[in-house]
């Protein structure tokens, strides 16, 4: 959220190229991500070589999880929220100030509201592509049973040790989850909508 309104409300050097970066992960194959970021947050990576002695472990961690997870989900996010933030009036923001609230206060009661339902359809968005990851987890995880581990490696594990029953009920399981998901969702959005409207 704050990524999609630094990129609509301002100006500043290499704005044009972080733009383009937040689509990187739609072009990037998800192994290639999944690799890419466990060579970062190795021990011995760019990143992880300054983390690791702070005792932030990115790589082989279920931080390293999030991050994967994160990084595959975030263009949902910040692309769902950038139309509504460049279409949202400011004039509304500047009559709020006018009749005296401050920044937090039109944050809260003014912008907050109104972003709300794209907050919930990006977050959905990016929930839903993170339930189904696979390509950059399988790098970036140390595959520890009730740690870092996720569902479709273990359908994936099942199908290799040919337990086609085992696989097919962990992806029944998750295709329930995503439909109760879905529900959920769309309950919430129409919650944010008449919230938003009344």
């Amino acid at each position: 959220t704050l990524l999609a309104w630094v990129l609509t409300r301002y100006e500043f050097p290499g704005r044009r190229f972080i733009d383009a970066m937040v689509d990187f992960p739609f072009a990037l194959p998800t192994a290639v991500a999944g690799l890419t970021l466990a060579s970062l947050f190795a021990a011995n990576g760019w990143l992880g070589k300054y983390l690791v002695p702070l005792g932030i472990k990115g790589a082989f961690t279920p931080l390293g999880v999030i991050i994967a997870l994160t990084f595959v989900g975030m263009p949902f996010v910040v692309r769902t929220l950038q139309p509504v933030i460049e279409n949202f009036e400011r004039e509304v923001e500047e009559s709020a100030a006018t009749l005296g609230a401050g920044r937090l206060r039109t944050f809260l009661s003014v912008i907050a509201p109104s972003l709300l339902p794209s907050i919930i359809t990006g977050f959905a968005l990016a929930f839903a592509r993170a339930i189904g990851e696979y390509g950059s987890i399988v790098f970036i995880s140390s595959h520890h049973r009730y740690v870092d581990e996720i569902v479709p490696f273990l359908i994936v594990e099942h199908l290799d040790q040919f337990e086609h029953a085992g696989a097919m009920t962990l992806a029944v399981v998750l295709l329930i989850f995503s439909f109760a998901l879905l529900g959920v969702i769309n309950v919430l959005e129409q919650w944010a909508n008449k919230f938003v409207k009344g």
